[in-house]
């Protein structure tokens, strides 16, 4: 049985500039911009929300950092050994780890973006003897590349690297599963999947895009629970309802996710099962997308949302 909590975490607010710099993901911040950010970790107004899901098997906890950014505490809880996904405020995951009384020993890199990788130097400092996997020697302090299907063990559990190009050219997901469990197996998907939408293509095409979301992740058990790299999910479902007007699951989703931000709360995770459903970069297969894409083929409909996406103007509500 898996148990969710949700729990007050406060988050920090950063100067209009930063803000800025932060909202583009097309590219690397500038040395002393990041370096700024970087010391944003000080309390200020309580504004997010963390959010633990327990499990029998792991616990992950959303910790939220920067704007938008999550990290993730994976817990096995047979070992208390633990790993950081994307610690880009490595302050608070010591913090966190000491809560739980765990054992921190990986950092799981998802991409070389400084809002995702941009703390591991700091974190290495601060925790001496971690493991830093990740699929570009762009990736800050890195210890252990990794490739496609390469395994390792966090504690009991296993993780999976799944080899998701297109964001950037060594985008990894990592799948996490324990032999003989009976819970839904989990997914860090960075900014390759987003609830209801897909990274930016900045450094890969439409084809791979289509192959790192319908062959690689669509290809997971329906009920794997995703957990991406950033709060985008009520802008994302607004595109999707300007997609699919008539979808009634996108506009139910909409409503929920919008009454989660107000209160605070985090948005994730969806499940793959629930991602076909909803994500019409998921749903490029489906007629009412291509319809809406003036394609016939779910490539081209991924290529046509992508560019109708970027330049989408989101509405006031």
């Amino acid at each position: 049985m898996s148990t969710i909590y949700i729990v007050t975490m406060t988050n920090w607010l950063v100067s209009s500039v930063m803000s800025n710099v932060m909202n583009c993901k097309c590219c690397v911040a500038p040395a002393h911009v990041q370096a700024a950010l970087l010391h944003q970790e000080a309390p200020d107004i309580p504004i997010r929300k963390s959010l633990l899901v327990a499990q029998s098997d792991m616990k992950v906890e959303l910790l939220p950092a920067l704007t938008d950014n999550y990290m993730y505490l994976l817990i096995d809880e047979e070992s208390k050994e633990a790993a950081i996904i994307d610690p880009v405020a490595p302050v608070k995951v010591v913090e966190a780890i000491r809560k739980h009384g765990v054992r921190l020993t990986t950092v799981l890199t998802t991409h070389h973006h400084w809002d995702h990788a941009g703390g591991n130097e700091k974190m290495v400092r601060l925790v001496p003897g971690l493991t830093v996997y990740g699929g570009d020697d762009r990736v800050d302090a890195l210890t252990k590349k990794v490739k496609h299907s390469n395994t390792f063990k966090v504690g009991s559990l296993t993780v999976k690297c799944l080899f998701t190009p297109c964001h950037t050219t060594g985008h990894i997901c990592y799948l996490v599963t324990k032999d003989n469990s009976t819970e839904p197996p989990a997914v860090f998907t960075g900014d390759t999947l987003f609830v209801a939408g897909c990274g930016k293509f900045f450094e890969g095409t439409a084809e791979q895009m289509y192959r790192a979301l319908i062959d690689v992740l669509g290809r997971l058990p329906p009920e794997t629970r995703v957990y991406c790299g950033h709060e985008y999910t009520v802008n994302n479902l607004k595109f999707a309802r300007h997609v699919e007007p008539d979808n009634e699951v996108i506009k139910k989703k909409l409503a929920w996710a919008k009454e989660k931000v107000s209160n605070g709360e985090p948005t994730i995770p969806s499940t793959v099962a629930e991602e076909f459903k909803f994500n019409p970069f998921m749903r490029v297969k489906e007629k009412s997308v291509q319809e809406h894409a003036g394609q016939n083929d779910p490539v081209e409909t991924m290529r046509s949302l992508r560019k109708e996406k970027d330049g989408f103007r989101v509405p006031k509500e």
